[in-house]
């Protein structure tokens, strides 16, 4: 008995020396998290609304105006969901476009009052500046294509990518927040007639309102190639470490977690 407090000493020691060493590092601020997953509700519905949408009308034109007794630039070949819409199939799809326009409009408004919002804050707080615009050492092709081979080599993430974007993740989000997003609600905005109405330059900028649809339809699939990019890499550079960053705003992993998520 009386060696019972060494034994217990040494247990401990013991388990203090085996157990994997966890890592808590801060990640996302709390409005950076929220206006994530809201985006990304909104950007699920627009999707799944925007489909049937295009079903509606699968044919796309360049210009102002673009009906059916006229010659589209491109159709897309599936059934319409209107029997006025001439597409080569002998039967129409169920027309859902009276609730996926509603559905489509109100979604549109939450993911930009949510980008507005998160436009403010990273502005008055810094958060573009801090942690999306490359540091001057890495605005060069040098450092770009360092970062393309080593995803290319599924080579793990680097130390420093527990807390912060590498140069890539940076430049592919700069050019999503202020290129790709603000484009594809330009060229929704232009369907609209009220829009129009209100600020023609813009839709004439675009080359009409059909060219602006046509636009936005590319757009669209530039976006979802982005998500499904984003998703990708988030899988294969830890997928539970990543999401645990975006849900509760820190980067935390065991040495033995990390090991796992890399093989």
């Amino acid at each position: 008995m009386a060696q019972l407090p060494g034994t217990c000493a040494m247990l401990r020691a013991m388990a203090t020396t085996v157990a994997p060493a966890a890592t808590r590092t801060p990640r996302h601020a709390a409005l950076v998290r929220v206006t994530h997953w809201i985006a990304a509700a909104a950007f699920l519905a627009l999707l799944v609304t925007g489909f049937e949408i295009v079903i509606s009308h699968p044919r796309f034109y360049w210009g102002e105006t673009g009906n059916v007794n006229m010659k589209p630039l491109f159709t897309i070949p599936i059934p319409a969901s209107r029997d006025t819409v001439p597409t080569g199939y002998k039967y129409v799809m169920p027309d859902q476009n009276g609730w996926s326009r509603y559905l489509h409009f109100e979604a549109a408004w939450v993911f930009v009052l949510t980008g507005v919002l998160y436009g403010i804050w990273g502005f008055g707080t810094g958060h573009f500046r801090k942690n999306l615009l490359p540091a001057r050492a890495d605005r060069r092709w040098g450092a770009i294509w360092t970062r393309v081979a080593r995803y290319l080599k599924r080579a793990p993430p680097d130390a420093g990518e527990a807390s912060a974007y590498n140069v890539l993740q940076r430049l592919t989000y700069l050019a999503v927040i202020f290129v790709l997003v603000p484009l594809t609600i330009l060229t929704g905005l232009a369907l609209s007639p009220s829009f129009n109405s209100a600020v023609p330059e813009i839709v004439n900028g675009f080359g009409g309102r059909q060219s602006a649809r046509t636009l936005h339809f590319f757009l669209s699939w530039a976006l979802l190639f982005f998500v499904v990019a984003h998703v990708t890499m988030v899988a294969v550079s830890g997928f539970r470490v990543r999401m645990r960053a975006m849900i509760t705003g820190r980067s935390v992993a065991s040495a033995q977690e990390n090991a796992g998520e890399r093989e």
